[in-house]
């Protein structure tokens, strides 16, 4: 019987997390889709994996048969496919590099010209994921090393070098009152509105919406978006303001948005990530070199 391993890498984070809302957040899906993935391989296999109750996801004997194999059959097929592709990569000479939104500022550039002085023989080629994937392709294996913000769900299973740390700001619609601020204290955004990344994005969306604060207050969901083009155009038709990196009003300006500084909040980081099991692959340690050579000492502004 042939299983799909995305089947199985669903089963097993279930498995883990013994809650349906949390292995979501960690595969980056909408938990019906998880849900149906789920049953889909109940299906196949002819026999209950769960028992679902108010309290979370309960394995049956079946389920944890399964569960004892499949973390290392998932860990033996992951390596596989990153040596597979890292091969591929080394024969092409091509290092694979994802990033969201604006990666690492103007050290991105950088970055790539120390990597190429590293290896003049070598081609970055950068990957751009949406907000629906914090990982920047990591957790799919589909790049080498990533450029990211910090945290994301699942950071815990790769490995990360803190390169600048930098402050959020708050990206509001011209109009909106508190626009006409030099600075704005996070306890005035509180009862707003928010413009935030899809559920599913978890640790990542309840950063930038503010929830790490120590206030025991949830945010306030206006709209959702999935990538910079929604964003911005849901803040500037005044669905909600949103927590961004300082970076964002140089990077991303626009008519009708305005960035202002924010007070009372803890900054972001951005990191270099790989996978968590030492590589010996000396284009990817290269690449991290050249993170901490050009990103590394402070902020990349």
């Amino acid at each position: 019987m042939d299983i799909d391993t995305r089947l199985l890498r669903s089963f097993n984070t279930v498995a883990e997390e013994g809650n349906l809302t949390r292995a979501a957040q960690r595969l980056f899906v909408a938990q019906p889709t998880l849900t149906k993935q789920i049953k889909q391989l109940e299906t196949q296999l002819g026999v209950p994996l769960f028992i679902r109750s108010r309290a979370g996801m309960e394995l049956t004997a079946a389920g944890r048969a399964l569960a004892g194999e499949a973390a290392e059959v998932l860990s033996h097929w992951d390596r596989a496919v990153r040596e597979a592709r890292g091969a591929a990569g080394r024969e092409a000479r091509v290092l694979r590099v994802g990033f969201v939104a604006s990666a690492a500022n103007e050290a991105t550039q950088r970055i790539i010209a120390e990597f190429a002085r590293r290896r003049p023989d070598w081609q970055v080629s950068l990957r751009h994921t949406d907000w629906t994937d914090p990982s920047a392709g990591l957790a799919d294996g589909e790049v080498d090393a990533a450029l990211v913000r910090l945290p994301f769900p699942g950071e815990d299973a790769f490995r990360v070098e803190v390169l600048f740390t930098e402050p959020r700001w708050v990206a509001l619609w011209d109009a909106h009152p508190l626009a006409a601020l030099d600075e704005v204290p996070f306890d005035r955004l509180r009862d707003e509105p928010f413009v935030a990344a899809p559920l599913e994005t978890g640790t990542w969306r309840d950063f930038w919406v503010g929830d790490d604060a120590d206030d025991g207050r949830t945010a306030l969901i206006g709209a959702v978006a999935r990538n910079t083009d929604e964003w911005l155009a849901a803040i500037a038709g005044g669905h909600g303001i949103s927590l961004t990196p300082a970076a964002s009003a140089r990077f991303y300006p626009r008519p009708g948005v305005t960035y202002r500084p924010v007070s009372g909040l803890a900054p972001t980081r951005v990191g270099v990530a790989r996978a968590l099991a030492p590589t010996t692959d000396p284009a990817v340690q290269d690449f991290v070199r050249a993170c901490l050579t050009e990103a590394g000492g402070g902020p990349a502004a």
